[in-house]
């Protein structure tokens, strides 16, 4: 592809996919072949443990069409995506996991639908091959996504989509330390569509997304892309305040009438274990968002990168 722009990019973050990397490129350039002959694969090392390197390295020795990228650490699947988009240089970009469960047979879909004049076209999976726990928390998730910033997000759409030039390079701007890609997408706007596709099985391993990488993800999202959650302190902040002036009123009320009970240890103790309760919650939320604040402050990169493969010599971290 020397001297040529490639016309389509694939961009995919790898994590411990030894085993599935081979299969992921044979397939990805079987459906792409009938599409156009340029085209490249970026395959993004995010800190594997395994050989998933060694073997995209193979894959760009015998594939001058694979682009490999390894980054110095874990860092994670949205900042390993943004390392992705950043070297893309294709006139559309698809973005997609490598596990195989995103099917590349979808690509000539997904394109196609591009062609009626859309700059987005979301991949909605039907009938997911996860487990029942990891779709209930995905809904869940999405729920509480959409209600903590206003935007309509639908859990049956992730990462898998394909996106015009101009949709990328809007997204590259975004230099946020939180990255979630489809949150950025739907930030960015332009014109979008959604088709449904197959959701696929993963080929090999498991989810290296287990429940715990999944809370401290979602909350990190939910702070970065939503201050509803300091507006419904200050909601419950006005809500206790008007209890306690009802609570108030209603002693001097009695106190006026010479109604004037004994306090009971009881209810003291009950009043005191919950303000303090409020005040810890509101002051845990408050120093989750400054906690963030700190880490942005900070301005260290998005990513690293250690090496790359058929995409010239640049090692500059981004």
């Amino acid at each position: 592809m020397s001297g040529t722009k490639p016309f389509i990019s694939i961009v995919s973050p790898v994590y411990q996919a030894e085993q599935i990397i081979e299969e992921l490129v044979k397939r990805i350039s079987t459906n792409l072949q009938a599409l156009t002959n340029r085209f490249e694969i970026i395959l993004v090392d995010d800190g594997s443990h395994d050989k998933s390197w060694e073997v995209i390295e193979e894959q760009c020795k015998e594939n001058p069409h694979i682009i490999g990228i390894e980054l110095t650490r874990n860092f994670g699947q949205h900042s390993a995506i943004s390392a992705g988009i950043e070297t893309a240089k294709g006139e559309w970009v698809v973005v997609m996991d490598c596990d195989l469960q995103d099917r590349p047979e979808e690509i000539p879909a997904l394109y196609d639908k591009a062609q009626e004049g859309y700059d987005i076209v979301f991949a909605s999976r039907s009938n997911r091959q996860d487990t029942f726990f990891k779709r209930l928390f995905s809904k869940l998730f999405y729920k509480v996504l959409s209600f903590l910033t206003g935007a309509k997000y639908d859990n049956t759409v992730a990462n898998f989509g394909i996106f015009h030039r101009r949709v990328i390079d809007c997204v590259v701007l975004m230099q946020e330390k939180i990255r979630f890609f489809p949150a950025m997408i739907h930030w960015v706007g332009f014109s979008k569509a959604t088709i449904s596709v197959e959701h696929g099985k993963r080929l090999e391993g498991k989810s290296s997304y287990n429940f715990k990488k999944q809370l401290q993800l979602a909350v990190d999202i939910m702070l970065a892309y939503s201050n509803k959650p300091l507006k419904m302190i200050i909601g419950l902040g006005i809500f206790v305040s008007f209890i306690a002036f009802v609570f108030g009123f209603v002693i001097i009320y009695r106190a006026l009438l010479g109604i004037v009970p004994v306090s009971g240890y009881a209810s003291l103790i009950v009043s005191i274990a919950f303000f303090s309760g409020v005040m810890i919650s509101v002051l845990g939320v408050i120093g989750l968002y400054i906690g963030k604040i700190f880490e942005g402050i900070k301005d260290r990169p998005i990513y690293l990168i250690r090496e790359k493969k058929n995409a010239g010599n640049q090692t500059d971290p981004v």
